[in-house]
């Protein structure tokens, strides 16, 4: 197989199918001669084959439009990646599938530079080499061989950036998206009224097709949010019950109606769950997920709607019988040929959690991945919007000290409401910037007062946009660079151009094969062991250099967390009374607090406050370490954990490899220098995923130590059952025996000190183990990859901007010396 059929598998989204071509040694030539029959027994499935011998149908067609006499095999007369993708994507514009035409990403300024290929195009052509690489080592029961393997394997990566977008219902968040990623009627908007409850990730495809991943909550769980319910008819009510609380029902009736119609007034929660209601989704009886694949974002937009709505506005959908959203956690869909999501993740969020158990879980395990929060509103109250202001705040611990958000981009929806009739085109355009110009200033002012937020974030963290979904569209007074939605999407090509997946692997496969390469020439033995006891020496005292702030900064926990012990113990009953015994609870307050005692500490009310008695009882303790958390374990990149010592860890195998009396040992040198990359990287990433657990930790143990006196207040029925659930709290946290934020502390800074061991006993192992294979390692049977180490230098080169320095490599070295990789 040559480069041509592999560069036009990867374009067309078919790389799977690289292997079998190269099987059956399928080149240009006989791309252009295969037939229908030897497709199908070439590809058995239908999916693939169906979408190769449509757009090999479009190759020929285009190939016999350029050149009717001859199709010609040889470079020059081969049809263009970049005619052919350019054609591919008038058709799709033709089509109306994308509104607007996506800003060119890095990729693809990439591919567009004379003899450059496209990220890609390297990618897939530096993953055959490597497989090819790990097909020639021998199998054989030696270290280097085994090590190498597993490097190789080690090199598949694939993260997603994170956006949550947060706002409240009606404020346009379906409509930006829409907009944003160029795909009209994606998701539902207009006549249709979100639910406040299901969570959407929205993806890129690698598929031509529109899917929808529905994930359900469990039928246990629904029948526990039935039974939990107060006012679900047939519970067990006492006297204070019938003084009614409403602050649940609207939401119950609300789920029941829409799942049952009227059945539900006549049936217990143990008739509800009967399978008949779930003939149309029986994957929620096997806790699987249900998959919806269609060819149109409109197709698929009217198939959500009853899994992702709560109902249709001015008498909608009455054909609907049943809606299923009550039951969605959440709903995975991806979109088919989208740039902008090619590495990102956007997520349609709740404001602030649910009560449902795994629906809050997973809520916070998608804010605190969120490298990036969009906070939706009108625009005409963007700074006076308090719902906006209060998603902020409540999420800004999940997304900061216990999450990895560095951007906040508050975004202001529907700026061109500003339009007076009796203005010109050109003078409503100048009042709407000006108005927009007023509204920026305003939110950045609020922000600024947010004094829990400002815990977390800096004001360098907060970028204000002010758009126009419709404008962008309709271009009726604003250019579409004045709709501000073209910046937005510029932050998600960024997002996509930071992942650099790329690189990372086309760096790690450059080291890989360095080190195979020096392995297989052998010699330079005294040169090897000299620089062995150098990186030795070099790797004790980067070590200490690690170690030595790593304990400054535990003791600086540990203080901090003291002071907040103290502060705990003193304002814990104050603190107590605020939730279980409000100024304003009223008659009817038994209902909230029941609901508290049945959530273990956790409730949402209708009107969507979020009330957590365990995370205000661990306030005075997340309070205490905010400020060293943030300076030591910062969202941002640049800044590194730790005060950045990891990131300063150094061995100099860099420096060293440009030095002469070290050229035998080079190629070595230059696999050190990725690995030390390499395992940097890695390392900030479990820094970076465990560091939420930490912070978390202090109101998981606050949570734990609570059960027992949620547990024993559920028990509590009849009359007094109020004071009796209060009285069971009271007891159990005031107690002076309980020692639970003494606990608390004790487990954050025990989990403090294994990340610190743990990542000091993984650098040292991992450089020390590449350190030995490199140079106390001969491979006696590795191969020579010479032209695979010239291809992959020559693309990371590229990747890096300097494509035309090229290696001086040897084909046949005569010596260990002789032939030297240049790498700079």
């Amino acid at each position: 197989m040559d480069d041509f059929v592999r560069n036009k598998l990867t374009e067309w989204k078919l790389s799977q199918l690289i292997p079998i071509f190269e099987e059956h040694e399928i080149d240009t030539e006989s791309l252009y001669l295969l037939n229908d029959q030897q497709i199908t027994e070439l590809i058995p499935k239908m999916g693939p084959r169906s979408k190769l011998e449509e757009r090999l149908k479009m190759l020929k067609k285009e190939q016999n439009t350029a050149n009717p006499e001859t199709v010609d095999s040889s470079a020059e007369g081969r049809p263009s990646t970049s005619d052919t993708s350019d054609k591919v994507k008038r058709k799709s514009d033709l089509q109306g599938e994308s509104s607007q035409r996506q800003p060119p990403t890095k990729k693809q300024r990439l591919a567009d530079k004379p003899g450059s290929d496209s990220e890609e195009i390297i990618l897939s052509d530096v993953k055959n080499i490597m497989r090819c690489v790990s097909q020639k080592i021998p199998h054989e029961d030696n270290k280097l061989n085994k090590f190498l393997m597993k490097k190789i394997s080690d090199l598949e990566t694939d993260k997603r950036e994170v956006v949550g977008v947060f706002g409240k219902t009606g404020a346009g968040k379906s409509y930006l998206i829409n907009a944003v990623i160029g795909v009209k009627d994606l998701l539902p908007s207009g006549n249709f009224r979100a639910c406040t409850s299901v969570m959407i990730k929205v993806e890129a495809n690698m598929e031509d097709s529109y899917e929808a991943n529905i994930e359900f909550i469990t039928k246990e769980e629904w029948k526990d949010e039935m039974c939990f319910s107060k006012n679900f008819p047939g519970n067990n009510v006492d006297q204070e019950s019938n003084q009614k609380d409403d602050d649940d029902r609207p939401d119950i009736v609300e789920k029941l109606s829409a799942l049952y119609g009227e059945d539900w007034k006549k049936k217990s929660p143990d008739d509800l769950i009967d399978c008949k209601y779930f003939e149309e989704i029986p994957e929620i009886l096997f806790s699987k997920r249900k998959i919806l694949t269609v060819k149109t974002a409109e197709e698929l937009s009217a198939e959500l709607v009853r899994y992702t709505r709560s109902n249709l506005k001015d008498g909608e959908g009455k054909d609907i019988k049943r809606w299923y959203w009550p039951l969605v956690k959440c709903v995975t869909i991806k979109v088919p040929n989208n740039d902008l999501l090619k590495h990102v993740t956007l997520v349609d969020l709740p404001g602030n959690g649910d009560r449902n158990k795994s629906r809050n879980e997973m809520w916070k395990k998608l804010v605190g991945s969120c490298s990036t929060v969009w906070i939706v509103t009108e625009m005409n109250r963007a700074a006076s919007e308090r719902e906006a202001w209060e998603i902020l705040e409540s999420a800004s611990s999940f997304m900061g000290n216990g999450g990895q958000c560095q951007h906040i981009h508050f975004i202001c929806t529907k700026s061109d409401v500003t339009k007076p009739k009796d203005h010109s085109a050109a003078g409503a355009r100048a009042l709407i910037l000006k108005t927009n110009d007023q509204a920026k200033k305003e939110v950045r002012e609020e922000f600024s007062k947010l004094k829990k937020v400002k815990k977390h974030f800096s004001d360098q963290s907060l970028k204000v946009f002010t758009v126009s979904s419709h404008e962008f569209l309709q271009k009726t007074y604003l250019d579409p660079d004045d709709t501000e939605i073209p910046k937005l999407q510029k932050t998600l090509q960024d997002l996509n151009d930071c992942h650099s997946e790329t690189l990372n692997y086309v760096s790690g496969a450059h080291g890989i094969l360095s080190l195979i390469q020096g392995a297989s020439r052998g010699g330079g033995d005294d040169m090897k062991t000299d620089m062995y006891k150098v990186l030795q020496q070099k790797m004790r005292n980067e070590l200490d250099k690690v170690r030595k702030p790593m304990k400054t900064t535990y003791r600086a926990f540990e203080k901090c967390l003291s002071e907040g012990v103290k502060k705990s113990k003193s304002s814990c009953e104050n603190i107590l009374e605020s939730v279980i015994d409000p100024d304003t609870s009223g008659s009817g307050f038994h209902g909230t607090l029941k609901c508290i005692v049945e959530h273990d500490g956790i409730h949402k009310t209708t009107k969507g406050e979020k009330i957590n008695l365990n995370m205000k009882l661990s306030s005075c303790l997340t309070e205490s370490i905010d400020e060293e958390f943030k300076k030591t374990f910062p969202n941002e990149e640049k800044c590194g954990p730790f005060n950045g010592v990891l990131n300063s860890f150094l061995l100099d195998t860099k420096m060293m490899k440009e030095k002469t009396e070290f050229k035998d040992v080079e190629l070595q040198l230059i696999f050190l220098n990725t690995e030390e990359e390499q395992i940097k990287t890695k390392l900030n990433k479990i820094i970076r995923e465990r560091k939420k657990t930490i912070y978390s930790s202090l109101t998981t143990t606050i949570e734990t130590n609570m059960q027992k006196c949620y547990d024993e207040a559920k028990q509590m029925n009849g009359t007094g059952m109020l004071n009796n659930m209060r009285d069971t709290i009271r007891k159990h946290v005031l107690d002076p025996k309980n020692v639970m934020f003494q606990e608390a502390k004790a487990d954050m800074l025990k989990q403090l000190r294994d990340l610190m061991n743990d990542i000091l006993k993984d650098l040292e192992n991992t450089m020390q183990k590449s350190i030995e294979l490199s140079l106390k390692t001969d491979g006696v049977s590795i191969p020579d990859v010479t032209s695979e180490l010239l291809k992959v230098n020559k693309h990371y080169k590229e990747l890096q901007g300097s494509p035309d320095q090229e290696p001086l490599i040897c084909a046949d070295p005569p010596s260990p010396a002789a032939a030297q990789l240049t790498t700079n």
